[in-house]
């Protein structure tokens, strides 16, 4: 794919299209990680995978029908594991199915102990305009709890390269770690954010059924901080963000006006998107209805459903108007612009029930912007959860 401008298109508030590649590898599993990723001890079969991406998009693109791509996301796993060659036949893939316009944000999952100059420089001539980085923690004791392969210095020296080669880049750190003090929290999130970075993902370490931590955790071996404490470091870190100039624009994202991550705007304001790869999900309107799609998480089980029978999809499931406002609420409460109420009306056909909304506006959770959106405040965030019910009931 030719590389994209250097000019990322203005974000015109709409939902638009993503296209979402799941590449499943890892070179271990992290004890906190739910997500859908594999460690293979064989090398894996790049161009075999590659070949099966590329049938996937055409049944996903039969599904969407054409469409202008605004974003696109290779996240995993850890995608910074494929070689350039891998990322370049994917983009091209995707450039023969639907529209790109150049300028649109194309991002890269990396994590910094698969970093290479050289790999990097190779993604961003294939068109990668943003890297996302899995730095999780900046001291040495932290990363090896949370089962990281790198230490402070190979996440440092990611950060640098990314800076230099990509024209936009972000990393991820966890807090809210067992013993972590709100003193050294926010040492960190100012070193973190003095390393000159445009947005930034700061998400509280949560314990997932199924993981390594989980498996601690019930036989008490894993202590964690209590919701009083978590709530302390969140407000600190909403504080320091703000102030620094990366205010929050989501729950757990950060960034500088104009470097909101794109592809995951298009997730919280409800668009469509294409789910390609192994466990990938997605969103495709059809009419009225909405195709809620999910494949197949097991990367061989899911290589040999494409082959097969050219798509690895094990759910299509059809989201009627009630579903789709519930979703619409549920994602656009995370943001901070909220949602946009006349849509999620025209979905349910109803207004919010005024009683639950006054109760929600008296106790400080919720506000309105002018009568065309509704969002959480600060304090509503804290029970985001709580308030999506409410309001869907």
């Amino acid at each position: 794919m030719a590389e994209a401008t250097p000019i990322l298109l203005p974000d015109t508030g709409e939902p638009g299209f993503g296209v979402y590649v799941h590449w499943p590898f890892c070179a271990a599993k992290c004890p906190y990680c739910d997500f859908n990723s594999h460690v293979r001890h064989q090398p894996v079969d790049q161009p075999r995978f590659v070949s099966a991406f590329l049938r996937e998009m055409q049944e996903m693109r039969r599904l969407s029908g054409p469409k202008t791509v605004t974003s696109i996301f290779l996240g995993g796993g850890t995608p910074s594991l494929m070689a350039p060659e891998t990322v370049d036949a994917i983009l091209n893939g995707i450039a023969r199915h639907w529209h790109v316009p150049d300028g649109i944000e194309i991002t890269m999952e990396a994590n910094p102990s698969s970093v290479e100059a050289t790999r990097f420089r190779g993604y961003r001539s294939a068109g990668v305009n943003r890297v996302s980085l899995g730095v999780q923690a900046l001291n040495d004791p932290d990363l090896k709890f949370l089962g990281r392969l790198h230490d402070v210095a190979d996440a440092l020296k990611a950060v640098r390269l990314a800076r230099e080669i990509f024209p936009r880049m972000s990393f991820d750190l966890i807090y809210a770690r067992p013993g972590q003090t709100v003193e050294a929290w926010e040492k960190e999130l100012r070193e973190a954010i003095s390393y000159a970075v445009d947005h930034l993902s700061l998400y509280q370490l949560t314990i997932e059924e199924g993981t390594a931590f989980y498996g601690l955790y019930k036989a008490g071996k894993l202590i964690t901080l209590d919701e009083e404490q978590s709530a302390v470091l969140y407000e600190a870190t909403q504080e320091i963000t703000a102030r620094e100039g990366l205010p929050a624009y989501e729950v757990s994202n950060h960034a500088r006006p104009g470097a909101e991550s794109r592809h995951n705007l298009t997730y919280w304001r409800y668009g469509d998107y294409a789910g390609i790869g192994p466990g990938a999900h997605g969103r495709l309107t059809r009419g009225r209805d909405k195709i809620a799609t999910a494949t197949e998480r097991v990367p061989e089980a899911w290589l040999a459903a494409v082959e097969e029978r050219g798509h690895g999809m094990v759910d299509q499931e059809i989201l009627d108007l009630d579903e789709q406002a519930d979703e619409l609420l549920l994602m656009g409460l995370r943001l901070r612009e909220g949602v946009d109420l006349a849509r999620w009306q025209q979905l349910s056909g109803r207004d919010p029930d005024p009683e639950k909304e006054q109760f929600l506006l008296e106790h400080g959770f919720i506000e309105r912007l002018g009568n065309s959106r509704l969002r959480c405040t600060p304090s509503g965030m804290l029970v985001l959860d709580a308030v999506v019910a409410d309001l869907a009931c």
